[in-house]
Protein backbone atom coordinates (compact mmCIF):
# COMPACT_ATOMS: atom_id res chain seq x y z
CA UNK A 1 0.00 0.00 0.00
CA UNK A 2 1.46 3.13 -0.96
CA UNK A 3 2.44 5.42 2.10
CA UNK A 4 2.85 2.35 4.16
CA UNK A 5 4.87 0.05 2.52
CA UNK A 6 7.72 1.87 2.15
CA UNK A 7 8.00 2.38 6.36
CA UNK A 8 7.78 -1.90 5.81
CA UNK A 9 10.62 -2.25 3.73
CA UNK A 10 12.84 -5.25 4.93
CA UNK A 11 15.78 -4.63 3.08
CA UNK A 12 16.11 -1.00 4.70
CA UNK A 13 15.21 -2.07 8.03
CA UNK A 14 18.14 -4.66 7.81
CA UNK A 15 20.12 -1.56 6.76
CA UNK A 16 19.59 0.13 9.97
CA UNK A 17 19.93 -2.54 11.82
CA UNK A 18 23.27 -3.42 10.76
CA UNK A 19 24.41 0.75 11.25
CA UNK A 20 22.79 0.00 14.69
CA UNK A 21 24.77 -3.33 15.45
CA UNK A 22 28.04 -1.14 14.01
CA UNK A 23 27.78 1.46 16.54
CA UNK A 24 26.98 -0.43 19.70
CA UNK A 25 29.60 -0.71 22.28
CA UNK A 26 27.93 -2.13 25.31
CA UNK A 27 24.22 -2.88 26.64
CA UNK A 28 21.46 -0.52 26.55
CA UNK A 29 17.95 -0.28 27.57
CA UNK A 30 15.55 1.79 25.54
CA UNK A 31 11.66 2.67 26.53
CA UNK A 32 9.41 3.22 23.75
CA UNK A 33 6.53 5.20 25.31
CA UNK A 34 3.76 4.60 23.26
CA UNK A 35 1.18 1.66 23.28
CA UNK A 36 0.90 2.31 19.71
CA UNK A 37 4.47 1.34 19.59
CA UNK A 38 4.60 -1.33 21.35
CA UNK A 39 2.20 -3.21 19.29
CA UNK A 40 4.09 -2.34 16.32
CA UNK A 41 7.34 -3.74 17.58
CA UNK A 42 5.91 -6.50 18.78
CA UNK A 43 3.86 -7.19 15.44
CA UNK A 44 6.50 -6.72 13.22
CA UNK A 45 9.36 -8.18 15.89
CA UNK A 46 11.42 -5.38 15.52
CA UNK A 47 13.12 -6.30 19.36
CA UNK A 48 13.73 -9.53 17.86
CA UNK A 49 15.81 -7.85 14.87
CA UNK A 50 17.96 -5.63 17.06
CA UNK A 51 21.67 -6.78 18.23
CA UNK A 52 21.86 -8.79 21.51
CA UNK A 53 22.43 -6.04 24.18
CA UNK A 54 19.87 -3.41 22.68
CA UNK A 55 16.51 -3.66 24.81
CA UNK A 56 13.57 -2.62 24.57
CA UNK A 57 11.11 -2.05 27.71
CA UNK A 58 7.90 -0.75 27.33
CA UNK A 59 6.12 2.41 29.52
CA UNK A 60 2.74 3.66 30.51
CA UNK A 61 2.08 4.92 27.18
CA UNK A 62 -1.27 2.83 27.21
CA UNK A 63 -4.07 5.54 28.43
CA UNK A 64 -6.53 2.77 29.03
CA UNK A 65 -4.16 0.61 31.15
CA UNK A 66 -3.19 3.74 33.37
CA UNK A 67 -6.29 5.02 33.81
CA UNK A 68 -6.79 3.81 37.84
CA UNK A 69 -9.17 1.34 38.61
CA UNK A 70 -10.76 4.00 41.10
CA UNK A 71 -11.48 5.99 37.83
CA UNK A 72 -13.47 2.90 36.16
CA UNK A 73 -15.50 2.39 39.46
CA UNK A 74 -16.42 5.84 39.17
CA UNK A 75 -17.32 4.95 35.78
CA UNK A 76 -19.30 1.72 36.72
CA UNK A 77 -21.55 3.67 39.49
CA UNK A 78 -22.56 6.55 36.95
CA UNK A 79 -23.38 4.16 34.04
CA UNK A 80 -25.98 2.33 36.54
CA UNK A 81 -27.61 5.38 37.39
CA UNK A 82 -31.00 5.93 35.80
CA UNK A 83 -31.76 8.36 33.22
CA UNK A 84 -27.90 8.05 32.13
CA UNK A 85 -26.48 7.69 28.67
CA UNK A 86 -23.01 6.89 29.19
CA UNK A 87 -20.89 7.03 26.36
CA UNK A 88 -17.16 5.57 25.96
CA UNK A 89 -14.52 4.81 22.80
CA UNK A 90 -15.46 1.00 22.15
CA UNK A 91 -11.40 -0.10 23.90
CA UNK A 92 -12.92 0.83 27.61
CA UNK A 93 -15.76 -1.40 27.20
CA UNK A 94 -14.35 -4.36 28.72
CA UNK A 95 -11.55 -2.75 31.31
CA UNK A 96 -11.91 -4.86 34.23
CA UNK A 97 -13.39 -2.60 37.32
CA UNK A 98 -13.19 -4.04 40.94
CA UNK A 99 -16.26 -6.43 40.41
CA UNK A 100 -17.46 -5.85 36.49
CA UNK A 101 -16.67 -4.41 32.93
CA UNK A 102 -19.05 -1.73 31.35
CA UNK A 103 -20.29 -4.16 28.86
CA UNK A 104 -21.87 -6.28 31.39
CA UNK A 105 -23.63 -3.28 32.79
CA UNK A 106 -24.72 -2.92 29.29
CA UNK A 107 -26.28 -6.49 29.38
CA UNK A 108 -27.82 -5.84 32.43
CA UNK A 109 -29.62 -3.11 31.25
CA UNK A 110 -27.76 -0.03 31.80
CA UNK A 111 -27.36 2.63 28.93
CA UNK A 112 -23.87 2.13 27.55
CA UNK A 113 -23.00 3.01 24.05
CA UNK A 114 -20.05 3.51 21.86
CA UNK A 115 -18.97 6.39 20.28
CA UNK A 116 -16.38 7.42 17.71
CA UNK A 117 -15.57 11.00 19.30
CA UNK A 118 -17.26 13.07 22.48
CA UNK A 119 -18.90 15.30 19.71
CA UNK A 120 -21.34 12.06 19.18
CA UNK A 121 -21.57 12.33 22.77
CA UNK A 122 -22.90 16.02 22.86
CA UNK A 123 -24.89 14.93 19.80
CA UNK A 124 -26.46 12.41 21.54
CA UNK A 125 -27.19 14.95 24.57
CA UNK A 126 -29.40 17.42 21.94
CA UNK A 127 -31.39 14.40 20.92
CA UNK A 128 -32.01 13.33 24.35
CA UNK A 129 -32.97 16.57 26.84
CA UNK A 130 -34.92 13.92 29.57
CA UNK A 131 -31.54 12.21 30.04
CA UNK A 132 -27.85 12.93 31.19
CA UNK A 133 -25.47 11.93 28.71
CA UNK A 134 -22.05 11.49 29.97
CA UNK A 135 -18.67 10.82 28.25
CA UNK A 136 -15.51 8.85 29.26
CA UNK A 137 -12.88 11.37 28.95
CA UNK A 138 -9.79 9.24 29.12
CA UNK A 139 -6.56 9.45 26.93
CA UNK A 140 -3.11 11.64 26.60
CA UNK A 141 -2.54 14.90 25.14
CA UNK A 142 -3.47 13.52 22.06
CA UNK A 143 -7.44 13.24 22.62
CA UNK A 144 -7.65 16.23 24.88
CA UNK A 145 -8.60 18.75 22.35
CA UNK A 146 -11.60 16.99 20.81
CA UNK A 147 -12.66 16.80 24.16
CA UNK A 148 -12.16 20.09 25.17
CA UNK A 149 -14.28 21.29 22.20
CA UNK A 150 -17.06 18.99 23.18
CA UNK A 151 -17.44 21.06 26.62
CA UNK A 152 -16.61 24.35 24.61
CA UNK A 153 -19.59 23.57 22.46
CA UNK A 154 -22.09 22.75 25.31
CA UNK A 155 -21.63 25.69 27.08
CA UNK A 156 -21.36 27.85 24.01
CA UNK A 157 -24.80 26.44 23.13
CA UNK A 158 -26.25 26.14 26.59
CA UNK A 159 -26.37 21.85 26.83
CA UNK A 160 -26.59 21.10 30.25
CA UNK A 161 -27.42 17.55 30.33
CA UNK A 162 -23.55 16.67 28.98
CA UNK A 163 -20.72 16.11 31.36
CA UNK A 164 -17.42 14.21 31.13
CA UNK A 165 -15.51 11.95 33.41
CA UNK A 166 -12.04 13.39 32.88
CA UNK A 167 -9.41 10.60 33.09
CA UNK A 168 -6.88 13.01 30.92
CA UNK A 169 -2.75 12.41 31.62
CA UNK A 170 0.22 13.69 30.52
CA UNK A 171 3.17 11.82 28.99
CA UNK A 172 6.31 14.11 30.69
CA UNK A 173 5.70 13.85 34.30
CA UNK A 174 5.52 10.12 33.68
CA UNK A 175 8.62 9.54 31.69
CA UNK A 176 10.00 11.71 34.82
CA UNK A 177 8.45 9.06 37.28
CA UNK A 178 9.80 6.46 35.26
CA UNK A 179 13.48 7.88 35.89
CA UNK A 180 13.22 8.81 39.31
CA UNK A 181 12.23 5.49 40.30
CA UNK A 182 14.44 3.59 42.09
CA UNK A 183 14.91 0.34 40.44
CA UNK A 184 14.64 2.31 36.45
CA UNK A 185 17.25 0.81 33.84
CA UNK A 186 16.16 3.52 30.99
CA UNK A 187 18.50 5.26 29.63
CA UNK A 188 17.04 6.73 26.30
CA UNK A 189 13.16 7.08 25.16
CA UNK A 190 11.13 6.24 21.76
CA UNK A 191 8.76 9.47 22.46
CA UNK A 192 5.72 9.58 21.72
CA UNK A 193 4.70 10.83 17.83
CA UNK A 194 1.36 11.27 17.91
CA UNK A 195 1.22 13.14 21.75
CA UNK A 196 3.86 15.14 20.37
CA UNK A 197 1.88 16.32 17.25
CA UNK A 198 -0.33 18.11 19.66
CA UNK A 199 1.89 19.13 22.18
CA UNK A 200 5.46 19.81 20.58
CA UNK A 201 8.59 18.23 22.11
CA UNK A 202 9.64 21.13 23.73
CA UNK A 203 8.46 19.85 26.96
CA UNK A 204 10.64 16.76 26.43
CA UNK A 205 13.94 19.18 26.07
CA UNK A 206 14.02 19.86 29.58
CA UNK A 207 13.40 16.30 30.86
CA UNK A 208 16.08 15.47 28.26
CA UNK A 209 18.43 17.75 29.77
CA UNK A 210 17.68 17.83 33.26
CA UNK A 211 17.68 13.49 33.45
CA UNK A 212 21.25 13.63 30.93
CA UNK A 213 18.90 10.88 28.51
CA UNK A 214 18.02 11.11 25.08
CA UNK A 215 14.49 11.45 24.08
CA UNK A 216 14.03 10.54 20.24
CA UNK A 217 9.85 11.44 18.94
CA UNK A 218 9.01 8.39 16.95
CA UNK A 219 6.33 7.33 14.57
CA UNK A 220 4.42 3.92 14.54
CA UNK A 221 5.61 2.36 11.40
CA UNK A 222 8.57 -0.47 11.48
CA UNK A 223 11.34 1.77 9.78
CA UNK A 224 10.48 4.47 12.00
CA UNK A 225 10.61 2.39 15.09
CA UNK A 226 14.23 1.06 13.92
CA UNK A 227 15.51 5.02 12.77
CA UNK A 228 14.51 6.11 16.22
CA UNK A 229 16.43 3.40 18.24
CA UNK A 230 19.16 4.22 15.91
CA UNK A 231 18.99 7.95 16.71
CA UNK A 232 19.03 7.35 20.29
CA UNK A 233 21.86 4.57 20.36
CA UNK A 234 23.76 7.27 18.70
CA UNK A 235 23.58 9.21 21.30
CA UNK A 236 24.07 7.04 23.86
CA UNK A 237 27.41 5.99 22.34
CA UNK A 238 28.67 9.31 22.21
CA UNK A 239 27.31 10.62 24.95
CA UNK A 240 24.85 12.80 24.27
CA UNK A 241 21.52 13.45 25.77
CA UNK A 242 18.87 16.14 23.87
CA UNK A 243 15.56 15.74 22.33
CA UNK A 244 15.76 14.56 17.90
CA UNK A 245 12.38 14.01 15.65
CA UNK A 246 12.30 11.39 13.58
CA UNK A 247 8.98 11.63 13.13
CA UNK A 248 9.29 14.96 10.69
CA UNK A 249 6.59 14.02 8.64
CA UNK A 250 3.84 14.46 11.49
CA UNK A 251 5.58 16.50 14.16
CA UNK A 252 7.00 20.18 14.83
CA UNK A 253 8.85 21.63 17.95
CA UNK A 254 5.76 23.88 18.74
CA UNK A 255 3.03 21.15 18.03
CA UNK A 256 -0.69 22.49 17.06
CA UNK A 257 -0.86 25.79 18.90
CA UNK A 258 -4.60 25.88 17.77
CA UNK A 259 -5.30 22.15 19.61
CA UNK A 260 -3.62 23.43 22.70
CA UNK A 261 -5.16 26.70 23.11
CA UNK A 262 -8.51 24.95 23.24
CA UNK A 263 -7.21 22.62 25.46
CA UNK A 264 -5.51 25.53 27.99
CA UNK A 265 -9.06 26.92 27.64
CA UNK A 266 -11.37 24.52 29.18
CA UNK A 267 -8.64 22.38 30.85
CA UNK A 268 -6.20 22.58 33.94
CA UNK A 269 -2.90 20.87 34.65
CA UNK A 270 -3.51 18.48 38.16
CA UNK A 271 -2.35 15.97 39.46
CA UNK A 272 -3.19 12.59 38.66
CA UNK A 273 -3.36 8.67 39.65
CA UNK A 274 -1.71 6.27 37.46
CA UNK A 275 -3.02 2.79 38.05
CA UNK A 276 -0.25 0.10 38.83
CA UNK A 277 1.98 3.93 39.58
CA UNK A 278 0.67 5.75 42.35
CA UNK A 279 -0.31 9.55 42.30
CA UNK A 280 1.80 11.37 39.60
CA UNK A 281 2.39 14.99 40.95
CA UNK A 282 0.92 17.50 37.43
CA UNK A 283 0.67 14.35 35.11
CA UNK A 284 -3.50 15.33 34.37
CA UNK A 285 -5.85 17.61 33.19
CA UNK A 286 -8.68 18.59 34.95
CA UNK A 287 -11.76 21.46 33.71
CA UNK A 288 -11.24 24.62 35.03
CA UNK A 289 -13.86 25.88 37.40
CA UNK A 290 -15.86 27.78 34.81
CA UNK A 291 -16.39 24.80 33.20
CA UNK A 292 -17.45 23.03 36.56
CA UNK A 293 -20.74 21.97 35.76
CA UNK A 294 -19.60 19.58 32.86
CA UNK A 295 -17.93 18.03 35.31
CA UNK A 296 -19.61 14.39 35.78
CA UNK A 297 -17.64 13.57 39.22
CA UNK A 298 -19.53 16.53 40.70
CA UNK A 299 -23.10 16.15 39.09
CA UNK A 300 -23.05 12.36 40.44
CA UNK A 301 -21.24 12.53 43.60
CA UNK A 302 -18.90 9.61 43.18
CA UNK A 303 -16.39 9.80 45.29
CA UNK A 304 -15.38 7.09 47.89
CA UNK A 305 -15.49 4.40 45.71
CA UNK A 306 -13.76 1.30 47.35
CA UNK A 307 -11.68 -0.52 44.56
CA UNK A 308 -9.56 -4.32 44.54
CA UNK A 309 -6.77 -5.15 42.48
CA UNK A 310 -6.55 -8.24 41.52
CA UNK A 311 -2.69 -9.01 43.48
CA UNK A 312 -1.43 -11.11 40.85
CA UNK A 313 -1.22 -8.83 38.57
CA UNK A 314 2.02 -6.88 37.76
CA UNK A 315 0.55 -4.68 34.97
CA UNK A 316 2.39 -1.62 37.28
CA UNK A 317 5.57 -3.37 36.81
CA UNK A 318 5.08 -3.61 33.01
CA UNK A 319 3.98 0.10 32.95
CA UNK A 320 7.08 1.03 34.39
CA UNK A 321 9.46 -0.99 32.39
CA UNK A 322 10.46 -3.34 35.27
CA UNK A 323 8.97 -6.51 34.12
CA UNK A 324 7.51 -8.04 30.50
CA UNK A 325 4.12 -9.43 30.27
CA UNK A 326 5.43 -13.47 30.16
CA UNK A 327 6.93 -12.13 33.54
CA UNK A 328 3.13 -12.19 34.81
CA UNK A 329 2.28 -15.73 36.62
CA UNK A 330 -0.77 -15.23 35.93
CA UNK A 331 -0.28 -14.22 31.76
CA UNK A 332 -2.01 -16.59 29.06
CA UNK A 333 -3.41 -18.49 32.17
CA UNK A 334 -5.57 -17.01 34.30
CA UNK A 335 -5.28 -13.27 32.42
CA UNK A 336 -6.33 -13.81 28.76
CA UNK A 337 -7.83 -11.04 26.39
CA UNK A 338 -11.19 -13.45 27.39
CA UNK A 339 -10.91 -13.02 30.72
CA UNK A 340 -8.35 -10.07 31.67
CA UNK A 341 -7.03 -9.43 35.47
CA UNK A 342 -5.86 -5.95 33.86
CA UNK A 343 -6.45 -3.23 31.43
CA UNK A 344 -2.71 -3.86 29.70
CA UNK A 345 -4.44 -7.26 28.88
CA UNK A 346 -7.63 -6.19 27.42
CA UNK A 347 -6.83 -2.79 25.46
CA UNK A 348 -5.66 -2.28 21.89
CA UNK A 349 -2.55 -0.81 23.25
CA UNK A 350 -1.68 -2.76 26.03
CA UNK A 351 1.66 -4.67 26.39
CA UNK A 352 -0.45 -7.89 27.18
CA UNK A 353 -2.37 -7.47 24.73
CA UNK A 354 0.45 -7.18 22.03
CA UNK A 355 2.44 -10.67 23.80
CA UNK A 356 -0.97 -12.91 23.53
CA UNK A 357 -2.02 -11.61 20.35
CA UNK A 358 1.55 -11.94 18.71
CA UNK A 359 2.45 -15.49 20.69
CA UNK A 360 5.44 -14.01 22.81
CA UNK A 361 5.86 -16.33 25.64
CA UNK A 362 9.55 -16.76 28.03
CA UNK A 363 12.24 -17.63 26.47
Amino acid sequence: MKYVDEYRDSGLAQTIVQEIRRLQTRPWVIMEVCGGQTHAIVKHGVDELLPEGIELVHGPGCPVCVTPLETIDKAHAIAQQPGVIFTSFGDMLRVPGSAVDLLTLKSRGADVRVVYSPLDALKLARANPDKQVVFFAIGFETTAPANALAVWQAKREGVENFSLLVAHVLVPPAIAAVLEAPHNRVQGFLGPGHVCAVRGYEDYEALSARFGVPIVITGFEPLDILEGILMVVRQLESGHARVENQYLRAVRREGNRIAQEIVSTVFAVCDRTWRGIGTIPHSGYRLREEFRDYDAERRFAVAGIDTKEPAVCISGQILQGAKKPHDCPAFGTLCTPQHPLGATMVSAEGACAAYYQYGRRPS
